[in-house]
């Protein structure tokens, strides 16, 4: 019997599904990219130089267009903007599509329970693209936790190291620059991570208590003398990290992601289009008011806790898991190889558990959880049970619920229970 091919189509060909796309046209035993939707016709025809078969790909100017034909693919790929997962989710699912929804699921707690209860309504399969489940190392952790390698986890600490020019880049020039019209950044960067301790600990969290803010990508911290715009008169511009000018050069790896013409550009094209770009803005002269900085402290219904930093100013992502037999501590992207390291309590035995990496070395990003999650989805989508895969709607809806619950904390100076979210809160 010939081997089922699922079919993708991308609504939103931004970033994130141009590279699922370029994963599913290395597997084309798997998938074929049949279709995408975006406003720019340029992000498409990048989505459609992805497919084994470019000459029936179907292209829309966006969701609303493509969702208006008969089913095209047995799976939409969402990658548009935070705001609008909810509407263009619901919009496929009601057509049939199953989903790929890139996080956030949605951008308030009652907008992600009615997606919840609108894909059980509708027996669609929703996989969050959760990447770091899908990780070499994020598994490998998880292995331990459950051979009982640690013994039983009461603490964790993790961080994750957002990296200034990144955080530059996308929370104070980007599109997650203004909260009120994204999503908070504790949600946007860091469900991830919220999702792997819950997933680590595997038990609902009761209690967050949460503090940051905005500290040093504001007005005050201007240099003096700088324009409002970067440009070579700039007093500070040959030693300023955040200057614009460096897309041009060392930055220019980043340009793809925010000018749709990056690669055939002229460099005074690109020149040109640093002087009118939200990205030419001087970083410390913009309307930005997603934090630089953030910390969760977090309770679970054992009594196990966890402490979670989100800081612009480090790079990479780290953890330490404290077992009653061991502990753990565990890193990758911070510029060393990946490793886990576990100590025994009761011999002081140090274990190194090296990280296996994938055959093109994190080609793809997130520690080869772009790959894993790729690789997976074929399996996730035949999942009789759609709760059941790895990173369900419905095993996602509580990281987010975090999220939603460490915002509400920052702002409020109190301790939030996520689980007391409603429909509507």
């Amino acid at each position: 019997m010939e081997k089922r091919i699922l079919r993708l189509a991308g609504i939103g060909c931004g970033a994130r599904t141009r590279t699922y796309c370029a994963l599913a046209a290395r597997m084309p035993d798997k998938y074929l990219v049949v279709a995408g939707a975006d406003p720019v016709a340029e992000r498409v025809e990048r989505v459609r130089e992805t497919s084994t078969r470019p000459n029936s790909f179907r292209t829309f100017p966006g969701a609303a267009e493509l969702l208006a034909e008969e089913q095209l693919a047995d799976v939409a790929i969402i990658g548009t903007q935070d705001r609008d997962h909810l509407a263009c989710a619901l919009g496929a699912m009601e057509r049939g599509y199953d989903l790929l929804l890139e996080k956030p699921a949605a951008t308030s707690p009652g907008d992600v329970r009615m997606l919840q209860e609108r894909a059980r309504e509708l027996g669609r399969r929703v996989l969050v693209c959760h990447v770091l489940r899908y990780t070499p190392l994020y598994r490998s952790v998880k292995n331990l936790i459950e051979d009982g390698s640690l013994g039983r986890i009461l603490s964790a600490q993790a961080t994750e190291g957002v990296g200034t020019w990144h955080h530059a880049h996308s929370f104070v020039r980007g599109h997650w620059a203004l909260t009120a019209e994204s999503s908070p950044m504790i949600l946007a960067k860091a469900c991830h991570d919220l999702d792997i301790l819950a997933w680590l600990f595997g038990e609902p969290c009761c209690a967050v208590r949460s503090f940051g803010g905005l500290a040093f990508f504001q007005h005050a911290n201007a240099p003096v003398g700088a324009p409002e715009r970067c440009s070579p008169d700039c007093p500070v511009e040959t030693s300023c990290a955040y200057s614009a000018l460096r897309y041009l050069d060392e930055r220019r790896s980043w340009l793809p992601l925010i000018y749709d013409r990056a690669d055939s550009a002229t460099h005074e094209e690109i020149r040109e289009w640093i002087t009118r770009s939200p990205w030419g803005r001087c970083v410390y002269r913009c309307d930005n008011t997603a934090v630089d900085h953030q910390i969760l402290a977090m309770e679970f219904v054992s009594g196990a806790t966890a402490t979670f930093t989100m800081t612009a100013f480090d790079k990479g992502r780290r953890l330490a898991l404290f077992g009653t037999r061991a502990s753990l501590r565990a890193e990758y992207g911070t510029g060393a190889e990946p490793l886990i390291t576990v100590c025994d309590h009761e011999t002081g035995a140090i274990t190194k558990h090296p990280v296996e990496r994938g055959p093109e070395k994190d080609a793809y990003g997130h520690g080869d959880g772009d790959r894993g999650l790729m690789e997976a989805l074929y399996e996730e989508m035949s999942h009789p049970d759609p709760a059941a895969m790895t990173t369900s709607l419905d095993t996602s809806v509580h990281s987010h619920l975090i999220a939603f619950a460490a915002e509400r904390s920052r702002l409020e100076q109190q301790t939030v229970d996520p689980r007391d979210f409603t429909n509507g809160a």
